[in-house]
């Protein structure tokens, strides 16, 4: 019997991998920061164009997956089954997130001794603009603002959460309609990938991006100012690592059975792109892409990664019980255990509430000092000016917490290739592109499932020299 012959498959050199440029450049940026700082804080219009460029095309990408995977399930109760299992992983996810936060503050307690009085801190810049919409924000606003004054309002403001729940009834109403709706459906599905053809444009100046946000932040800050409060951002860094291995690789582990630092070696590409830009926006587009690679249902992967980039931030969480505890304590505001938990309840609102907005991590702040009343708004200088290097940590944690729940919720639903997800993270099953095609690469999340797969066994597996093209 013979066999037709196995396409040829040419990988992309080194030199042109994402990742290696992203890293190159962050790397650049860093020696001009420290070298030259004036010539690299003028490289900030170059970072924050990319980010702007990013942002604006998250809103659409947002609106039109969820759409597209409430349309892909057959059935609209597996909608409300699979929206519900996420959100109740999200919310469990983010309680012990913030108990990682509360522990450790309180088992190091880094804010004593400090004294500072709330009363004499200078409140200046962006900061004051954070804490004046943090004071006016209340934590029962989670449920009034997620319903925008217009449908192109929330896209205008780029708010996140008003936009999912645009997507949400947009795609139960296009399913509920039948075959009136069949028509807008195909067109939601072609438009997404013109969106993610544009985005495939502008991630070929991701590491131009990189490198002009990592110059501008070591040439503004430098590398010095690590050191006035380098216990907090050390204790930051250290509680969210454990985290992420600890607990998210624990539950990746048990439930999942798939190996957390395989992940990480998966996902490279895209932490790369996190620290260079200081926020997990950019790699959305490829997270995702890769979880339905991977073998997690398409359905289930455009549901859950665009809710959970609003609604299941373990890296703000932890950040944000960090800080209030820090705040507290560097003021002498005594919090009893009971207060400490009255706290870690209304963060669970009033980080929903500013998820999407500029400065949200601030404003969730405020919002949650402004309604305890407890601990002084203006404590925030006190954090202010070393968030930047946590922003990073941040970003990173939210990816990760957010590729491990879409690979949760997708075995919950049965709707994930576990065998697969093995074969893929240890790098049996490749995504590469045969010759006659290799100038272009699998750059939306729907070539994924539209183009081809390819199926390269390991050289010791004993599979022999095939190639399996899955079509």
């Amino acid at each position: 019997m013979t066999h037709a012959p196995a396409p040829v498959v040419r990988t992309k050199p080194w030199y042109r991998q994402l990742y290696v440029q992203v890293l190159v450049a962050i790397v650049i940026g860093i020696v001009l920061g420290w070298r030259w700082p004036d010539l690299a804080t003028s490289m900030e219009p170059i970072g924050t164009t990319f980010i702007t460029a990013m942002k604006m095309l998250i809103g659409p990408i947002v609106f039109l997956t969820i759409i597209g995977g409430i349309a892909g399930v057959a059935d609209l109760k597996k909608v409300g089954r699979t929206g519900i299992k996420a959100l109740t992983y999200f919310q469990v996810g983010t309680i012990v997130a913030m108990g990682a936060g509360l522990v450790a503050i309180n088992i190091f307690r880094l804010g004593d001794g400090v004294h500072a009085d709330a009363s004499r801190l200078e409140v200046s810049g962006d900061a004051g603009a954070y804490i004046e919409s943090g004071e006016h924000q209340h934590w029962w606003e989670f449920l009034t603002n997620i319903v925008p004054d217009s449908v192109f309002g929330a896209f205008v403001e780029g708010n996140i959460l008003q936009i999912i729940f645009l997507a949400v009834v947009f795609g139960i109403a296009l399913k509920s309609v039948g075959k009136v709706g069949e028509p807008i459906i195909e067109g939601v599905n072609r438009l997404t990938t013109v969106v993610f053809k544009v985005l495939s444009f502008v991630m070929k100046v991701a590491p131009l991006g990189a490198f002009g946000a990592m110059a501008y932040a070591i040439g503004k800050f430098g590398l010095s100012t690590l050191t006035s409060l380098g216990s907090l951002i050390l204790l930051f860094y250290v509680t969210s690592a454990l985290f992420v291995v600890v607990v998210l690789g624990a539950v990746l582990a048990a439930y999942v059975r798939l190996n957390i630092f395989q992940l990480f070696r998966y996902f490279k590409e895209e932490y790369l792109l996190i620290l260079g830009t200081s926020t997990a926006e950019p790699a959305l587009p490829g997270l995702m892409r890769k979880l339905e690679f991977m073998g997690a249902e398409k359905s289930t992967v455009r549901l859950v990664v665009p809710t959970g980039y609003s609604f299941n931030l373990d890296g703000a969480a932890i950040y944000l019980s960090l800080a209030t505890l820090y705040i507290a304590q560097a003021t002498d505001t005594p919090l009893s255990v009971g207060q400490q938990l009255g706290l870690l309840a209304v963060m669970l609102l009033t980080s929903k509430g500013a998820a999407g907005v500029a400065g949200g991590g601030f404003i969730a702040l405020t919002a949650t000092l402004s309604t305890v009343g407890h601990v002084p708004a203006a404590g925030i200088m006190l954090v202010f000016g070393i968030d930047k290097f946590m922003s990073e940590c941040r970003a990173m944690v939210n990816f990760s917490g957010n590729a491990v729940a879409a690979l949760f919720v997708a075995r919950w639903e049965n709707g994930l290739d576990v065998e697969r997800a093995r074969r893929v993270l240890v790098g049996e099953i490749r995504e590469e592109v045969p010759v006659g095609k290799a100038s272009e690469t699998v750059e939306s999340a729907e070539s994924v499932a539209a183009v081809e797969s390819v199926e390269v066994p390991v050289a010791d597996s004993g599979a022999g020299a095939a190639v399996g093209v899955k079509r």
